[in-house]
């Protein structure tokens, strides 16, 4: 039981050095080794004791303090991250690549804070920038609670290098809904576009969702899952996970339009099985699918919108018609429910944003359809006044 300079008792494996009065902690970690904490203060010194054994429990600590941040990379990939979803794994695996070539090869204690914002500046973008510098900051955190070094200095890093202009967040107008809708009439993904314009479920929400989820009695879909997926030997790999989040665990409301899609969608999905289109094992309730009744991805429906959009150049060469992406239904969706007066709140909980500024900040959109209905508005109450 160790003292401070004045007698007060410290607890267990800490005490104070007389020469400078910095309070020292010491414990053995899982590897038989002693290792030792120190900082100015006693709760500063106990936090990170309390920090320390926590890394040891859960083996994120390492033997060796002479490792290149790619060897990091490995051991913190397989025990800081080792139950995240592998698609998640490979948005990382991705982030890092980046700056992999210029700083994977440095040993941890020597990264400083100018090799590092070097390696940033080479990218292309400030998302790029954003993205890889977030892993570098959690790998660094986990580096200094494995007091493999003393400070993480991939916080300091400035990622807004060319500050390129955000572009507008692209919503369909009602017309060109209306539009695109007809044009996607043929198609096979034509009930899901209906599905995402009319709820604002994610793609990958409405990827995972199964019969079972649907409710045509109280008209609600139960939002509990959502298909990921990643490649592995040429191959997809299909995982159905929880949502991410407790508020994305959601009941969404059903529209009459959605109804009648989702109903058409189960004679779709009926029609896959009577010719034989088997699917995979434990993916058998799923509404929406592929053409041979697997799992469905982004990049097939995404696929389908290209098509529908060359169509819609063809047969209407006078109209500019912008670029969608799956999301833009989503976007549409939020922009529509606010037009038409629904409360912030009770859209940001269809949407399953766990912030209430979340909503206002991406969804709020002002269209054409909103100015002139706002010029409608403001000309009848002058001419009442």
């Amino acid at each position: 039981m160790g003292k401070s300079l004045n007698g007060k008792e410290l607890g267990k494996g800490i005490s104070q050095r007389k020469e400078d009065g910095l309070y020292i902690a010491r414990f053995t970690n899982r590897f038989g080794k002693r290792q030792v904490i120190s900082d100015k203060t006693y709760n500063g010194v106990q936090k990170k004791l309390r920090e320390a054994i926590v890394a040891d429990e859960k083996a994120i600590n390492v033997v060796s303090s002479n490792m290149t941040l790619d060897e990091w990379y490995e051991k913190w990939m397989d025990t800081c991250k080792k139950n995240c979803r592998n698609n998640t794994k490979e948005t990382y695996a991705r982030h890092y690549k980046r700056v992999k070539k210029a700083l994977g090869w440095r040993k941890l204690n020597k990264l400083n804070l100018v090799v590092m914002q070097d390696a940033i500046n080479e990218l292309r973008t400030d998302n790029e920038r954003k993205n890889s510098k977030k892993i570098l900051v959690d790998m660094l955190e986990k580096a200094v609670a494995s007091d493999l070094i003393v400070k993480n200095v991939a916080k300091q890093i400035t990622t807004e290098i060319t500050k390129e202009e955000k572009q507008p967040r692209r919503v369909l107008t009602v017309e060109e809904s209306d539009i695109f809708l007809a044009e996607a009439e043929s198609t096979f993904y034509y009930n899901l576009f209906v599905v995402a314009l009319e709820t604002g479920m994610r793609i990958g929400e409405l990827s995972g969702l199964q019969w079972e989820d649907i409710d045509y009695k109280k008209k609600l879909i139960h939002v509990r899952r959502s298909m990921t997926y990643f490649s592995k030997d040429g191959k997809y790999r299909f995982e159905l996970h929880p949502t991410k989040t407790n508020r994305g665990l959601r009941d969404v409301a059903l529209t009459a339009k959605a109804i009648t899609a989702l109903r058409q969608q189960y004679f779709v999905k009926q029609a896959l099985i009577n010719r034989g289109k088997e699917p995979l094992e434990g993916f058998e309730n799923l509404v929406f699918v592929t053409r041979n009744n697997r799992p469905t991805t982004q990049f097939l429906v995404t696929e389908c919108i290209e098509g529908t959009m060359k169509r819609i150049h063809k047969n209407n060469p006078n109209l500019v018609f912008e670029k969608i992406t799956p999301h833009c239904f989503r976007h549409t969706f939020a922009t529509r429910w606010l037009e038409a007066g629904v409360p912030i709140k009770t859209v940001s909980a269809m949407l399953g944003h766990s912030q209430l500024q979340l909503t206002t900040d991406l969804y709020m959109h002002i269209t054409q359809d909103s100015l002139f209905k706002g010029l409608e508005q403001f000309e009848k109450a002058r001419q009442i006044g």
